[in-house]
């Protein structure tokens, strides 16, 4: 599938109720800052760390108010979740409205409509032409955990398969998921069982076409598993914390015809990538890979905490009833909030504005490459952009990681009101993860921030 411009009619320009612009009035963090930070010490487990301990107060648009006054131009999204904006107004008057009417009343005992909704917008949406089901979970570590005890319902098997570099959460299972064990698995086994790691698509680092890195996944499958026994193949279309690796054309179509042929469900991991952050609404599109299973999260509800698993009515349909589901999944505010994502998506025309922020953030990074040779690659997709860092003079040759460059960029992009965040295996990768609501003028700030931090680089 090409990655052809997308016509959609814009809606009227927002209103924001913050500034959209940075302001830094005090030193980061700032006094009342510190003063929560340290009542935070007391109470919080030191499990939960925190990028950057600033306090934030107000939110809005692309940007982060902090107790202190200080307004950050927010380069993260919540890790991907607010991506139609902060306190989008479609999305606050739905979720309003909704704690007037009901917040809960668990949809295996007495349903309602917005959860029914929302299944038909995921049915509508998602990659694939065929009758779809979902089920509505809390959050993408849930969704993966459902999307596996599905497959493996289905195909009466027991294996999961995973790719290297990546990351699928925090919960039994996914730690076993994911590639890397520090810090989210480290001293918290035994870990589930039956999960391989089979080679990934990485053309920076491995060179090879699509079709070459598929028939080395396949290899490993077929020989360290056996097709017999494996459930599910769980793939990010984009890689997220594993640094935004972007698989070569070919691998993942390829994958799914192995899998097809194998009766083995592939599941798309679109928990980062969906909801239109890449210029689809599925990052699975620009690939031309339709997977059998959806996993959607954190931007669907517009900050509310929502997931889901959608896929081929058939699979969905083998758990027996009763077997899906659970308290809070599909909250009703939750729900409202997310139908006005999709609405948001559609009228405001945030497809079309993903393409704009790769262009504007791919012209900017482009010129930076050519004058630090640090920078060894510029990749991802709509808003999802990535710099793979490397250490001076390498980028040709060992491309070692050069995971300091990037611990000082984002220092000193936060004491200029800038929030960057990392990712990669080896933490030398910066990633760029904007709400769609991010103006060219911001984009622009953030890379002259950018450009100050990597010449304090020497």
């Amino acid at each position: 599938m090409t990655d052809t411009p997308i016509d959609v009619q814009t809606a009227a320009a927002p209103v924001y109720t913050v500034p959209q612009e940075r302001n830094v009035v005090t030193a980061v963090p700032g006094p009342k800052s510190l003063e929560l930070q340290a009542r935070r010490s007391k109470v919080v487990s030191a499990g939960v760390s925190s990028a950057l301990p600033v306090y934030i107060e107000r939110a809005n648009g692309a940007i982060l108010v902090d107790v202190d006054g200080n307004r950050f131009v927010d380069f993260g999204a919540g890790i991907g979740v607010t991506t139609v904006g902060h306190t989008e107004q479609r999305v606050v008057a739905a979720a309003a409205d909704q704690l007037h009417d009901v917040i809960h009343t668990l949809f295996t005992i007495t349903p309602y409509e917005e959860y029914v909704r929302v299944a038909e917008l995921l049915a509508e949406h998602t990659p694939g032409n065929w009758e779809k089901k979902s089920v509505l979970v809390n959050s993408g570590a849930e969704a993966v955990e459902n999307g596996v005890k599905i497959a493996r319902k289905f195909t009466g098997r027991r294996a999961v398969a995973v790719l290297d570099h990546a990351y699928h959460g925090r919960t039994n299972l996914t730690m076993a998921m994911n590639y890397k064990a520090m810090p989210y698995a480290t001293g918290f086994g035994p870990l589930a069982g039956d999960v391989y790691h089979a080679p990934n698509s990485y053309p920076y680092r491995d060179g090879l076409s699509g079709a070459d890195a598929a028939a080395r996944t396949v290899a490993y499958l077929e020989k360290v598993v056996g097709a017999s026994d494996l459930a599910c193949l769980v793939v990010e279309p984009i890689q997220g914390e594993g640094g935004f690796v972007v698989p070569a054309d070919g691998f993942l179509p390829a994958l799914q015809a192995w899998c097809t042929e194998n009766g083995v469900v592939m599941i798309a991991d679109e928990i980062q990538s969906g909801m239109a952050r890449t210029g689809r609404y599925y990052a699975s599109e620009h690939f031309g890979w339709e997977p059998d299973l959806v996993l959607s999260a954190k931007g669907i509800a517009g900050g509310l905490p929502l997931a889901a698993v959608t896929g081929r009515a058939e699979i969905m349909d083998a758990s027996q009833p009763g077997g899906l589901g659970g308290t809070f999944g599909g909250n009703p505010v939750a729900c409202a909030a997310a139908i006005a994502v999709f609405e948001s998506i559609d009228e405001n025309g945030l497809l079309a504005e993903g393409q704009r922020i790769e262009a504007t953030f791919r012209a900017g990074l482009e010129k930076l490459a050519r004058r630090y040779d640090i920078i060894g690659e510029i990749r991802g997709k709509g808003a999802m952009i990535a710099l793979e860092f490397v250490q001076p003079g390498t980028a040709e040759t060992t491309k070692a990681p050069n995971a300091e460059a990037v611990t000082a960029i984002i220092a000193y992009a936060a004491q200029h009101g800038v929030l960057f965040l990392n990712a990669g295996t080896y933490g030398n990768v910066l990633r760029f993860l904007p709400s769609l609501a991010v103006s060219d003028a911001l984009i622009e700030d953030g890379l002259r921030v950018l450009d100050d931090a990597l010449a304090t680089l020497g």
